[in-house]
């Protein structure tokens, strides 16, 4: 991130409105969508740091801030927060108003009422009687935030708005009756009003991070988000194509159009997955591009209204088959394409996903679902069990998914063709299976192990045992907390022979329970009257279990592996 410009401190809300400085919300900017849920959670952090012995201050999350000239400051990221404050002070100044035209201390509260104007919302002009808005919303928003609610309108209008506005009308009417009733009792209420917004003022903090451009947006999202803060940008995405849009002649049209587009797109995505599903689809048309590199790249390629309709119609074209990948329970595939999406989605493998959103635009259905269950396999033996690196395998997916898309592969046998480097040869798969351990301690983990101890099963037994099914649960042979009657296994090594794959097999609950930690010798009887094939197998063949007989089986198992994971064509 070095090469990346930005500034990083923690600011005071009364600080970020201080000297002078203006904020606006992109034009394009989603709109105000807080509700009642987030505003009693502000209010009820806020009262939190009132009392003399309540919390010193209270944390308000990252605030990504855009300027050219440290005067005027474009909200990336945190107008919902910015916004509800404002709400709140406006509030205050509309009761503070109220104070005053009711003969109750009009001249203090007053002067108070102006104070806070010109601290936290902007100053009034002397001509016009309008004030110089500190904070300015987006372009659904702006016109009603300026001229009712900043206004302290007595009325305010609830008909031909869109819901953005109402919510904003909503909030304010709420934190007035929330501040009326908070200083009802007190002696002088328009002191105890004032009071309680120059406490909050300096009691609510952000981490304000201010960037020079969107570029540098875009990757201090990433950044972030890596480290697991959800920061959006699919808003600033959305905003550069808006921005695209407003350049031309038809632009109010245009922008409404793909407002609602965007809407609906993002509304079934999600505002989280929104970029992974861009740069899914971008990788299966495109020159391939990282996600750190993603903002830059569409900023260079997508430059005028046709190209950015021409993304949007794409995208469309392409959500269905990224929701069937990411989500296969509730598409409309049939259960085979089903069983294969949710298996990728168990090994969290998504590298396949450009390549089979190409392949669904431009194969047959019999050679699509054979190619979905072929990068299962490849994911199984590529890196599930040889847990290789994933930067050659994506540039190979990439590489299948351009030939779709050029149209130079027609057929599954072409696309296989490309896959062959990293589909592992049976030779370095049952090296690689006989040495595996996965540790059933995760829940993922668990749920990868019973999958292919019940695969194993069905390939040997000729059973379908479903690996979710709660009459059955793993059984670590060599237990996860060993007691008497273990000495064969070493202590240092214990913890990777409990993991390997040959040391677990799969048991009638019951039985499990009844087996608890015993020594083999009291485990073998039980596991004989299973009535799993493998499971039995392991009792009558071993009347001891050693670390030599652990990696005899585990040995077994890889071969018999290589007839379950397998693509026939190029094996």
């Amino acid at each position: 991130m070095a090469a990346t410009h930005f500034n990083t401190e923690n600011r005071t809300y009364r600080q970020l409105l201080g000297n002078g400085l203006t904020y606006r919300i992109p034009r394009f900017q989603r709109d105000y969508s807080w509700s009642e849920e987030e505003w009693e959670d502000l209010w009820v952090d806020i009262q939190g740091t009132l009392p003399a012995e309540g919390e010193p201050a209270h944390y308000m999350g990252y605030l990504v801030l855009q300027t050219v000239d440290n005067r005027v400051y474009e909200v990336i990221d945190g107008q919902q927060r910015l916004t509800t404050i404002s709400l709140i002070v406006l509030a205050a100044m509309r009761l503070l108003s109220k104070f005053s035209d009711e003969g109750k201390n009009t001249e203090n509260n007053r002067v108070r009422l102006e104070q806070l104007r010109a601290s936290y919302i902007g100053y009034l002009d002397p001509v016009t009687l309008t004030t110089r808005n500190k904070l300015s919303l987006n372009r659904n928003n702006d016109g009603y935030y300026r001229d009712y609610l900043v206004a302290l309108s007595d009325h305010l209008p609830q008909r031909g708005f869109p819901a953005s506005t109402h919510a904003m009308r909503r909030g304010f009417e709420g934190f007035e009756r929330r501040l009326r009733e908070q200083v009802k009792n007190a002696a002088d209420p328009g002191m105890a009003l004032a009071q309680f917004v120059e406490t909050m003022s300096d009691k609510l903090f952000f981490t304000v991070i201010t960037v020079a451009d969107q570029l540098n947006a875009y990757k201090v999202f990433e950044t972030l988000n890596a480290r697991g803060v959800r920061l959006s940008a699919t808003d600033l995405l959305k905003n550069y194509l808006f921005s695209v849009l407003a350049r031309g002649e038809e632009a109010q049209h245009e922008m409404d159009e793909l407002e609602r587009r965007w809407e609906v797109m993002v509304g079934r995505l999600g505002s989280e997955s929104f970029p992974d599903f861009l740069r899914m689809h971008w990788n299966s048309r495109q020159s391939f591009a990282r996600q750190t590199e993603l903002f830059k790249v569409v900023r260079h390629r997508i430059q005028t209204r046709e190209v950015v309709f021409t993304l949007l119609r794409e995208m469309d074209d392409d959500i269905d088959t990224y929701l069937a990948l990411t989500q296969p329970e509730g598409s409309q595939w049939p259960p085979a394409w089903k069983q294969s999406a949710q298996e990728l989605r168990m090994f969290s493998v998504r590298q396949p996903y450009p390549m089979l959103m190409a392949a669904r635009r431009n194969l047959q259905d019999a050679d699509f679902g054979g190619l979905l269950r072929a990068t299962v396999v490849i994911a199984f033996r590529y890196n599930v069990i040889g847990a290789q690196h994933t930067g050659e395998q994506e540039r190979v997916y990439h590489a299948a998914a351009m030939q779709l898309h050029g149209g130079d592969a027609h057929t599954l046998g072409q696309v296989l063709t490309t896959l062959r480097s990293i589909y592992p040869t049976d030779e370095a798969f049952k090296a690689d299976f006989a040495e595996k351990a996965i540790k059933t301690t995760q829940s993922r983990n668990a749920k990868i192990v019973r999958y292919i101890l019940c695969k194993l099963e069905k390939q040997a037994g000729g059973i379908d045992f479903d690996p979710d099914s709660p009459a059955y649960t793993i059984e670590h042979v060599l237990p996860q907390s060993p007691e008497a009657g273990w000495d064969a296994f070493n202590d240092r090594d214990l913890e990777s022979f409990i993991y390997r794959l040959a040391n677990m097999v799969m048991l009638e609950t019951g039985k499990n329970k009844a087996i608890g930690n015993k020594p083999y010798a009291d485990k073998r009887p039980i596991l004989q009257e299973s009535g799993m094939y493998l499971t039995k197998k392991l009792a009558e063949e071993n009347t001891d279990w050693l670390p030599e007989r652990l990696d005899a089986r585990q040995r077994q198992l890889a071969h018999l592996a290589t007839s379950v994971w397998r693509i026939a064509q190029i094996s």
